[in-house]
């Protein structure tokens, strides 16, 4: 079809309003809008800062699968969907991109509530197949909607869920489409034995049995036809097969993701021939088409804002260490010390820290790949052997291994050291990365101590505090970025089990913090103490066991007790209530309230704004203590973080 003279000044990118209209574009305009694209995202996330290397490395294979396949009807799904920002630009979104990840703005993962074109909403690895089967199923039973094409990476498809989906899928022989994204990173580079097995399909020329052939070509001639049966029968198929057909799936490939006319013919065909599952593998470079992106070492995974002609990201505020640092450095000290210390961590050797200690002691520190039940697990027999196993997941992918948790270590009272980094609200990645339920998930275990470290001096005590601590398992919670900037121990101090500390005393409220919103506190107090109201704060230091002692003081002695947390109802402020009401603390007239986070999802901001938005600012505290007192409130409006017990 030939342009007229405005089509062909006017940027391909810009004549596209939505996937139909990709699919009125030749192959050479498709291959040029993904130059456009590519450029778009590049600039879109230098100003915004955001998941850059894995968007990059799926530009063509996001134009060729919405070229090809009719989205929205036909359900394109993307595995944790950090690669989505090229769909989003496509997708209606373009004028709304320079929000992304911020407070109001469009979410940096998929999210049904924000378009028809994010099918199932995602932020968290290995959900894709097995949601593409539910559609598939719904397509089969008669629902609105056609085919369904889950787009995984090789580090996601490590993850026992994904092997899950694929068997049931494959047992089930429906026609579904799983597109293995495989641009050998994850968030830092794949390890096991997948990513082996995937290097090897990748190997030009090379046979998928070579190395079981050259074992069975050395054998001797009587044992020969022997072994090629027996190897036939054990793999229940030709014995060069992948396993993924083994499993049930048509498997094609690899192709190259970044060749516009292969992603094309390769899509169209088995988008027309396809009667049962189909595995079409693509090998894609994380960062493509950015030079500072491709050299990083983690590929631009996760930037700041940036220079584009340069690649220098911001930086900043530099008053402290980030928690995650002096964690990394606590558990290399210990470890200096204790050569039974080991370290596992899921994917995220950087994101917990412990490539710091990865550095000091290789052979000390385990990656297992984005498999948090695994890693529990693991850990668990570890601790189990007599090593003292420090099992460094964050927050919100410690959930994905609760069952593990539960039957593997606390019920069996096995001394697993639980680091949990990227506790309470952490800013641009939302809901889906708020650390907001371990305290209420973890103090509900037997036997299972919990600690949560209020500044970054605390952590550091934590740390060797569940160095030396074997008697069961123990966790340890912390918040994502920086410290308050205290001064940091040259060694950390063992703590007394259950013991908190009081930091300041007063005699008409008491407060009593769990965790990093200690600072928030003090700030309150200083406003109360403008008014003449005179308050204690004390340090719980452990959600569980808790500090019975130092309660019923702070009870007898203060008119209020607030308890403050950063997370969901149900943790220390209610042990604490059940403590005082089964020991009779609330029958002598104290006005009880705790301030955790509401009863529902925090959408993204900075984190600030977000415990803004939780009512969990000092302000709020000091409100929250005002009318449990019964005195005038600073303004008129209530704080959503407030319990009150009659």
């Amino acid at each position: 079809m030939a342009l007229s003279e405005s089509q062909s000044q006017t940027p391909t990118l810009d004549r596209v309003a939505g996937p139909a209209d990709l699919r009125d574009l030749s192959d050479i305009e498709l291959d040029e809008l993904a130059r456009e694209l590519r450029a778009e995202t590049i600039e879109t996330v230098s100003r915004t800062g955001g998941h850059l290397g894995s968007s990059l490395g799926v530009v063509e294979l996001t134009v060729a699968l919405h070229a090809v396949f009719r989205t929205p009807f036909d359900k394109l799904i993307w595995d944790v969907s950090h690669q989505c920002y090229p769909h989003k630009i496509l997708t209606g979104r373009r004028h709304r991109m320079n929000t992304l990840r911020q407070e109001g703005g469009l979410s940096g993962f998929t999210k049904r509530s924000e378009s028809v074109f994010d099918p199932f909403g995602a932020a968290h690895s290995s959900t894709s197949i097995s949601a593409a089967l539910g559609f598939t199923i719904g397509r089969d039973m008669g629902q609105a909607t056609g085919d369904a094409v889950a787009v995984i990476g090789d580090g996601s498809i490590t993850a026992g869920m994904a092997y899950e989906a694929l068997n049931n899928a494959g047992s089930e022989g429906r026609r579904l489409f799983v597109i293995l994204n495989d641009n050998d990173m994850s968030i830092a580079p794949p390890v096991g034995a997948m990513n082996t097995y995937l290097n090897r399909l990748n190997a030009p020329h090379a046979s998928l049995s070579e190395v079981a052939q050259g074992f069975i070509a050395a054998l001797p001639s009587s044992l020969r036809e022997q072994a090629l049966a027996a190897r036939t029968r054990a793999c229940g198929g030709p014995p060069d097969a992948t396993m993924f057909e083994h499993l049930g799936f048509t498997y094609i490939g690899p192709i190259d993701g970044h060749s516009m006319p292969d992603l094309l013919s390769t899509l169209r065909m088995a988008r027309d021939r396809a009667e049962g599952p189909v595995l079409i593998h693509v090998r894609t470079v994380k960062g493509k088409g950015y030079a500072p992106a491709e050299a990083s070492e983690c590929c631009y995974h996760g930037v700041s804002k940036f220079d584009v002609a340069s690649g220098t990201q911001s930086k900043g505020r530099a008053n402290a260490p980030s928690y995650t640092s002096v964690f990394g450095k606590a558990l290399t000290e210990e470890a200096a010390r204790d050569p039974l210390i080991v370290a596992v961590n899921a994917a995220m050797p950087n994101g917990t820290g412990v490539d710091i200690m990865a550095k000091r002691f290789p052979r000390r520190v385990f990656d297992v790949g984005i498999a948090e039940q695994h890693a529990v697990t693991f850990a668990a027999g570890m601790a189990a052997s007599g090593l003292k196993p420090f099992c460094a997941i964050y927050s919100t992918f410690l959930q994905r291994g609760y069952d593990q948790i539960v039957h593997d270590v606390a019920l069996q009272g096995l001394p697993v050291r639980f680091a949990i980094d990227r506790a309470g609200l952490v800013g641009a990645d939302g809901a889906t990365h708020a650390g907001s339920f371990d305290v209420t998930y973890m103090t509900n275990l037997p036997g299972m101590v919990v600690m949560a470290a209020a500044d970054e001096a605390e952590l550091v005590h934590m740390v060797a505090t569940a160095a030396a601590h074997d008697e069961g398992p123990i966790a340890f919670r912390y918040p994502r970025g920086e410290g308050v900037g205290v001064e940091l121990p040259t060694r950390g101090d063992v703590l007394e089990i259950g013991k908190g500390r009081i930091i300041s005393e007063g005699d008409s409220v008491a407060f009593l913090s769990c965790g990093a919103h200690l600072s928030e506190v003090q700030l309150a107090v200083e406003t109360l103490a403008a008014r003449g109201i005179s308050c204690t704060v004390a340090d719980a230091r452990f959600a569980k066991p808790l500090d019975h002692n130092l309660i019923d003081q702070l009870a007898r002695h203060h008119a209020a007790l607030i308890t403050v947390e950063q997370g969901a109802q149900g943790g220390f402020g209610a042990h604490v209530m059940h403590h005082l009401a089964n020991t009779g603390g609330l029958d002598r007239g104290l006005a009880i309230r705790t301030v955790t986070l509401p009863d529902r999802f925090i959408e993204q901001a900075s984190p600030e704004a977000m415990y803004r938005d939780a009512a969990m600012t000092a302000d709020d505290i000091a409100r929250v203590a005002l009318q449990a007192l019964g005195v005038e409130a600073l303004t008129g409006r209530k704080s959503a973080a407030t319990v009150t017990v009659a």
